[in-house]
């Protein structure tokens, strides 16, 4: 079946109890075995929830993996892949990520004995040089965050698996409507469900998805051992969410691009990074490993931190505030908002300077998000 067919019906039909053509939130802590010694499909909601099963498989589908799992928070789904290593172990992770990974890396895996080492992983013959006898994961996240750079993951993917080093992969600015890391050879997908999966801005979540059903066994346990698991509720939220998925990703594509386009040509605007524009470096890249782009990129301001700070205090439609992937736009100051838990010098080194800004585009009609962003700057 086609990606907006399973978007709608993939993990669940009509429930069998009453008939019930959405799936049902079990907002249940226990379940009644059947007799003595013989539990049911599900005995306690931690280790499993018919509720969360539904979503799980529904993003295991999507994702063309074989074993899905939805957790609390993005989050608790990179603590819990970091559950997977052990003290000793080394991780290469790409150098430039969301803020919060670079702070698990640095903190909770180096407080448990894993050491990260930070890989400029769009040259491979770093990631080739990188790998050691102790190395056990590769993580990746593209495109990245906030930067836009891209990382060739069907490339890596093989180095890897020379190597016999697993790989995973963050794809939560793409969602696998415009990008399918499993497909490309990387072996867990990871996925901040609060943002496109979800699409609505009231409620976080996480998720990760296996390519085999060993690793798959592996997740389990550890969800199950570390309690890090979606509430029901939360997970009939997702599971809504993910229904217009397909349609909400077309038009965020539409939008950033007219947005970018617009930008791109504004002078105070000195640098626009977007993938599908002609002008982003790994633009080729994107056209042979996506299909789409979403509706977040970001931008460098002309005039230094105080233009950017009249920018952002000047905008009306466009809301100040960090996260992304909703149906309303939001734009954020990544050096001092999502990214400032990393040290002056490591935001540097990613290229996160106090001219950068990072927008999520939303479902309003781009001509009115343009007309706001021009009004804003013509006040810089």
């Amino acid at each position: 079946m086609k990606f907006e067919t399973l978007a709608v019906h993939a993990g669940h039909g009509p429930d069998p109890a009453f008939g019930a053509v959405m799936q049902p939130i079990y907002q249940v802590s226990t379940f009644a075995f059947k007799a003595f010694g013989e539990p049911g499909t599900y005995d306690y909601t931690r280790s499993g929830n018919p509720t969360r099963a539904a979503l799980e498989a529904c993003l295991a589908t999507l994702e063309g993996g074989t074993r899905g799992f939805a957790f609390c928070t993005g989050m608790a789904a990179e603590a819990t892949a970091l559950g997977l290593l052990s003290a000793g172990d080394h991780v290469i992770v790409h150098d430039d990520l969301y803020g919060g990974t670079y702070r698990l890396m640095t903190t909770f895996a180096a407080s448990h004995g894993i050491r990260a080492e930070f890989v400029n992983l769009r040259d491979t013959d770093r990631l080739r040089a990188a790998i050691r006898p102790e190395t056990r994961l590769i993580w990746t996240e593209t495109p990245t965050n906030p930067m836009m750079n891209l990382l060739d993951l069907a490339a890596i993917a093989d180095i890897a698996r020379e190597r016999g080093v697993p790989t995973l992969c963050d794809n939560t600015f793409l969602s696998p409507y415009f990008q399918r890391p499993l497909e490309l050879g990387i072996d867990i997908v990871l996925h901040s469900t609060t943002k496109y999966i979800n699409g609505h801005s009231d409620v976080v979540g996480g998720a990760l998805v296996t390519r085999d059903e060993a690793l798959g066994q592996r997740v389990a346990v550890m969800q199950n051992a570390l309690g890090t698991a979606e509430s029901p509720f939360d997970c009939f939220l997702v599971l809504r969410g993910v229904k217009t998925l397909p349609l909400r990703m077309e038009a965020h594509h539409r939008n950033a691009l007219a947005v970018a386009r617009f930008l791109e040509a504004h002078p105070k605007i000195s640098a626009v990074l977007h993938p599908w524009l002609e002008s982003h470096p790994q633009h080729e890249l994107a056209k042979r490993q996506m299909t789409g782009c979403s509706g977040v990129f970001s931008f460098r301001m002309d005039g230094g931190g105080e233009a950017v700070r009249r920018l952002l205090e000047g905008v009306r439609l466009f809301t100040l505030a960090e996260s992304l992937g909703g149906v309303e736009s939001l734009i954020e100051h990544p050096w001092t908002m999502t990214h400032i838990s990393m040290p002056p010098e490591a935001r540097l080194a990613a290229g996160i300077t106090e001219d950068l800004i990072r927008i999520s585009v939303g479902l309003e009609h781009p001509d009115d998000l343009i007309a706001d962003l021009a009004e804003a700057l013509d006040r810089v």
